[in-house]
Order: C-alpha cells, then sequence, then structure tokens
C-alpha cells in the first residue's frame, strides 16, 4: 500500500513538472544577441519581457512593431529605434535615441536624460524611454532616462549596409513620480533597417 502511495505521489509531481515545462517551452524568450542583420529586438522592463510584435493597424493594415529612423546620409548624427508590442493584453513600447553614431559607429554611448520627444524635438544626446502599464495606478505611464542612467553599446555599425547591432541597459524614472524608477535590462537589437518592414515581428 505505501509503495502504491510513493508511486502515485511521484507520477503526480513527474506529470506536473511536464505540465510546467510545457508552459515555459511556449513562452517567448529574449532573441539571442547577434551581429547579422537578424532584425531582432528585447529586453526586460521590470523583470517582464519586451518583445515587439505588429498591430492589426490603422494605416495601410498595420501598425510596424520596429522602426529605425534618422538621416539616410548620416549628416545629423543620430539614429533612433522605435519598437512597440501591440498585440499584448496592456501594450508597451520602448524608444532608444543614439547621438553620433554615424561619428563614432561601435562604442559605449551613456544614456543620459530625455524630454520626452524624439527627432529634432528630443535633447542631442543619448536618451531612452518607454510607455507601460503599471497595475498600481490601472493605467500607462511614461518613463525617461536621466543623467548618466545606463548604457547602449553598439557592436556592429554599417551606414552603407544599413545594419545596426548593440546591448542596453538602463533605469527610467516616472516623469510625474520622479521617485518611482523602473529598470530595463538584457536590452539587444540587431536590425538591417532596409529590410525591416518585410519582417514578421509576431
Amino acid at each position: 500500500m505505501k509503495h502504491s502511495i510513493l508511486f502515485l505521489v511521484i507520477t503526480a509531481v513527474c506529470l506536473s513538472c511536464g505540465n510546467d515545462d510545457t508552459i515555459l517551452n511556449s513562452e517567448r524568450t529574449l532573441p539571442p544577441i547577434t551581429q547579422n542583420g537578424a532584425n531582432t529586438f528585447g529586453c526586460y522592463i521590470d523583470n517582464t519581457l519586451f518583445i515587439p510584435r505588429n498591430g492589426d493597424g490603422t494605416f495601410n493594415n498595420s501598425d510596424p512593431a520596429a522602426l529605425v529612423w534618422g538621416d539616410p546620409s548620416g549628416n545629423l548624427q543620430y539614429q533612433e529605434y522605435d519598437l512597440h508590442d501591440y498585440k499584448s493584453e496592456h501594450t508597451a513600447s520602448v524608444f532608444l535615441h543614439l547621438q553620433g553614431i554615424h561619428q563614432y559607429g561601435t562604442d559605449n554611448y551613456i544614456i543620459n536624460e530625455s524630454n520626452g520627444l524624439t527627432s529634432v524635438d528630443g535633447l542631442d544626446h543619448t536618451y531612452m524611454h518607454c510607455r507601460v502599464w503599471r497595475e498600481n495606478v490601472g493605467n500607462y505611464q511614461n518613463y525617461l532616462s536621466y543623467e548618466n542612467s545606463g548604457t547602449i553599446t553598439i557592436t556592429n555599425y554599417s551606414l552603407s549596409s544599413r545594419l545596426v547591432s548593440g546591448t542596453f541597459s538602463g533605469s527610467v524614472r516616472n516623469y510625474q513620480e520622479p521617485h518611482d524608477t523602473i529598470q530595463i535590462t538584457n536590452g539587444r537589437f540587431d536590425f538591417k533597417w532596409d529590410t525591416l518592414d518585410e519582417t514578421d515581428f509576431n
């Protein structure tokens, strides 16, 4: 009788482990760190995985999950990466601005203050911001980088090949409640930006 009970307990534990494995294997994961234009992006926002995913769209039947902005000639000396997850129950976005990338290429870029704007309306240095759902207040909140709040490391860059790869991490704070900070960690991206519109972010 004792052996039968022990067998049932072991079987139940094994079955529950199998079910957990199935759940874990079906979850999305961070993409690997690559430098070949794989058109991937991922990070953790306060330990929650962020992966860009296309939306159903309001214009041209799609909302693109990943966009690279900047002057194609390189004369404006900056590049911007605009990422969105349009498909999760609570959507999110991450925005990176790299100042001087056409000048310095592969290098470490210190993340400084963001004013929440982009392009020529943003500040003339490297910054980051994001928009996320916060359960504690029941709505979306905007978080901005601040002086010396993180690093973006560009590991591969070619303007002529339209390719940029890198890693990043840092802190951002609620622009309405500066004491409310969150961490962005394990960030990585690998873009060949002239083929982004052909990539399926789903």
